[in-house]
């Protein structure tokens, strides 16, 4: 236990207490120890508080069939390429050069039977560089084959726009099912079941049910 001793000096008529040594220096200690304990350094960033960061994440970016629309109009296979189909680039050049071949094929064929056919007709009797005059004898063959081969002819560059319009269509309906979600998740559960031929009389009929369900 601390002890304090006061006495009183009639002189001042003061009441003046006087510590012991032991006791002074217990105190002095406990007061630095709580002050050194006790003490947090104060600065600019505690007394301003500093904002939140605010995260703003940006959603995903769609893949365009727009884009890829207007690629593969502007070039066949550009539009795959941006849907990352590389292995439909082949065989849509593969359809173009198979088409290329036949359109000038037939073409071909076209212009040496109407070139025999005009000759033929026309009664002239100096020779030109044609085979067909002396395959074919008569007109009406020459006719036969030149409106087949213009038919093909024509035939094929439909079929050639027709498979430039698909390639077209690949690439916007892949744009469209990349970003589309389809769920694995499916089911199937085969459950028995009675079903009636007749409504009167009711002739119940066993038979098998198949449910397809799409979680």
């Amino acid at each position: 236990m601390m002890k304090v001793a006061c006495h009183p000096v009639a002189t001042h008529r003061k009441l003046t207490c006087f510590l012991r040594p032991g006791t002074a220096l217990l105190i002095i200690l406990c007061i630095l120890s709580s002050l050194a304990t006790g003490y947090t350094p104060v600065t600019a960033q505690d007394t301003i508080a500093s904002p939140a960061l605010k995260t703003t994440t940006l959603p995903p970016k769609k893949h365009s069939a727009k884009k890829a629309s207007i690629y593969s109009a502007v070039l066949p296979g550009l539009g795959q390429a941006y849907n990352h189909k590389y292995w439909k680039i082949p065989i849509i050049y593969a359809g173009f050069g198979a088409f290329a071949y036949f359109i000038n094929q037939n073409y071909s064929e076209y212009q040496q039977f109407k070139e025999a056919y005009l000759w033929k007709i026309s009664g002239d009797t100096i020779p030109i560089d044609n085979e067909y005059i002396y395959k074919y004898q008569t007109a009406d063959q020459l006719k036969n084959g030149k409106n087949y081969y213009l038919r093909n002819f024509e035939l094929t560059c439909i079929l050639t726009g027709v498979w430039y319009v698909l390639n077209i269509l690949d690439a916007t309906v892949d744009a469209h099912l990349l970003d589309y979600d389809i769920n694995e998740d499916l089911s199937v559960q085969l459950q028995p079941g009675i079903q009636g031929l007749n409504p009167s009389p009711w002739q119940p009929v066993a038979g098998v049910t198949m449910a397809l369900r799409f979680k």
